[in-house]
């Protein structure tokens, strides 16, 4: 079992997307994950299809470990509950947008006065200053505004959203870990929490190393789907094969290329590994028409035994079967007490000393409601009086 964080113990305010994947994370390295959930609808993702039996398999897949609140933190009586709970945390994660927890009275300087300790972490699109900070948006803004979706395109095409969240995941919820685990190491040194500020927009950004190389180098933007990585060269890019499937050839150093056009039985491309002008479209066409020779499973058995960095593009139900992938435990079944068996994404990082498992199935909606408020020493008829007033 990973206990890396045993004895952290978290109070999780976010929903949806980033702040969830973010807060399993830390669940699955062995910290105590309280999520709270208002009561009227709970999480949004609970009841998106497609659903499992109750919930919905994307809420499955990003809370599994951790416990199930409602709380009601519009009433004077759920705040004071929130204020006990925060006493006894180390972190707490909020995505809501900027002011709401002001609002609310639960925002960093009033759990900061009763706690000097909390690590307190807001989660947002745009960040909490800057001429955005309250503008509504979703992933497909952040990655427009930070220059990834102008990026992201055959040449000449128009911009392509990606197969993934970048923005929600990359962008959020692994630099929302990333800032909560060094305030934490901060912390034992200190002993002084403090406020963690992740916009999603600025990770993206961050993450825009190669084509702003290019632009500070050259002044000029990379063309779309014209860098070394983008597409721009015939030996790294993405080509069809006879029967309509792709291969992805990745063939940037020069023994790689010189491997692929040997196997390939083409060696008069290999002086043609990186064409300039007239000559890359002809390379390129020249490679296009070498693939189309064979179907992927042909190219993929041909080139088992070949280091040439090219590799078949699986379909998604394809992924989760590879070989690969099931060795290094990235997709395994769970039995959930209420939706039966569920299948799971494993935890993405291995330690040395231990070994990932599920402490706790994903949640029921305020599962742990009961249970959290007795461990803060509230007594029976007070948890009654909260369900009569609809604290909970």
């Amino acid at each position: 079992m990973i206990e890396l964080l045993k004895g952290i113990r978290i109070v999780d305010l976010t929903r949806l997307l980033p702040g969830p994947l973010c807060t399993m994370y830390l669940a699955d390295m062995g910290a105590e994950v309280i999520k709270i959930e208002d009561t009227v609808s709970g999480d949004y993702t609970r009841w998106d299809p497609p659903k499992a039996k109750e919930n919905s398999l994307f809420f499955l897949l990003m809370n599994r470990n951790k416990k199930s609140m409602r709380l009601n933190l519009k009433t004077p009586e759920g705040r004071q509950v929130f204020f006990r709970l925060a006493a006894q945390a180390d972190v707490i994660v909020e995505q809501f947008r900027p002011g709401v927890v002001e609002k609310l009275g639960i925002d960093y300087a009033s759990m900061k006065a009763i706690h000097p300790g909390i690590v307190y972490c807001s989660l947002t699109g745009f960040g909490q200053d800057g001429p955005y900070r309250d503008r509504a948006a979703h992933d497909i803004n952040y990655i427009g505004y930070a220059g990834l979706l102008g990026q992201t395109a055959r040449r000449g095409g128009m911009p392509v959203l990606p197969g993934v969240q970048v923005a929600d995941e990359a962008g959020g919820s692994l630099m929302a870990a990333m800032g909560i685990l060094a305030a934490l190491i901060g912390r034992q040194r200190t002993g002084e929490g403090r406020y963690v500020d992740v916009a999603m927009m600025d990770g993206v950004l961050s993450l825009m190393v190669i084509s702003l190389g290019h632009l500070f180098g050259s002044g000029q933007s990379p063309g779309r789907g014209d860098g070394l990585l983008t597409g721009g060269t015939p030996c790294y890019d993405v080509y069809e094969t006879r029967d309509g499937r792709f291969m992805a050839l990745g063939a940037l150093e020069p023994k790689f290329w010189k491997d692929f056009c040997m196997a390939a039985g083409h060696p008069e491309l290999v002086k043609d590994q990186f064409p300039t002008g007239q000559r890359r479209e002809e390379v390129r066409r020249a490679v296009e028409s070498i693939f189309l020779e064979r179907t992927r499973d042909e190219w993929v058995e041909s080139l088992s035994d070949v280091d040439a960095c090219c590799t078949p593009v699986l379909e998604l139900n394809e992924s989760v079967e590879d070989k690969h992938v099931r060795a290094r435990g990235m997709v395994f079944d769970l039995d959930h007490p209420v939706e039966g068996r569920i299948r799971q994404i494993g935890f993405p990082i291995k330690f040395s000393d231990s070994a990932f498992e599920v402490r706790l199935p994903p949640p029921m909606w305020g599962e742990h409601t009961e249970e959290t408020l007795a461990a803060l020493n509230y007594t029976e008829e007070e948890i009654q009086g909260f369900k009569n007033k609809k604290v909970i």
